[in-house]
């Protein structure tokens, strides 16, 4: 039984269905639901992730280890913020201040703290990309998805720095950030595909 070849599929498999099931559940707002399935979405993108850097080459690998350190970090923001939502915010009763602060809805620190970790994890997609050779056209595909991902880096770190999130708050429903989510989604469910047909043919 080979160990290197069985688990990084299921990685694939995790991430395609936790990014179909956050747009599905952004769509019909169902947040708890979506916060639930992003908890999950992080383990499925570590195994991923360490399948592709198993397989790396040598010559590549200092750019692998980047994107398994970046990932990493991002798997420690992420299930901080939607463990804090799914426990601490949904089963204490909390103070103004303190809900500013950690309730994910108010667009505080803790919303925050999520942009930072999917800015990492576009790191991680960069230097994940880069460190593959494709040898088809599945590959390149993925590669090239997962090397533009990169460009979310300098919009989830510098824009909450510009201070837009915090006015959205008093916005009630913000339609607009879910069908932005929803876009994101629609991007990055292809790389989930992509990497389970890579690892099924290798």
């Amino acid at each position: 039984m080979n160990l290197n070849k069985m688990i990084p599929p299921i990685g694939s498999a995790i991430v395609t269905v936790t990014v179909f099931l956050f747009a599905f559940f952004q769509i019909i707002n169902f947040a708890m639901c979506s916060f639930f399935v992003c908890l999950i979405l992080p383990i499925g993108f570590i195994i991923m992730t360490t399948g592709l850097h198993n397989e790396c080459e040598s010559d590549r690998k200092v750019s692998a280890n980047i994107g398994m350190v970046f990932a990493t970090v991002y798997c420690v923001f992420i299930m901080l913020v939607y463990f804090t939502q799914l426990t601490t915010v949904n089963n204490e009763h909390l103070t103004e201040q303190a809900a500013k602060l950690i309730d994910f809805s108010k667009y505080g620190l803790i919303f925050n703290y999520d942009l930072l970790g999917y800015g990492m994890m576009a790191l991680s997609t960069f230097f994940t990309g880069l460190s593959m050779k494709a040898k088809n056209q599945t590959d390149q595909w993925l590669k090239a998805l997962l090397m533009i991902h990169g460009v979310f880096f300098l919009s989830c770190t510098f824009m909450p720095m510009t201070g837009m999130f915090s006015k959205m708050s008093s916005d009630g429903d913000n339609i607009g950030g879910r069908l932005a989510l929803v876009a994101w989604c629609v991007y990055f469910l292809p790389v989930g595909i992509l990497s389970f047909l890579h690892f099924r043919k290798r």
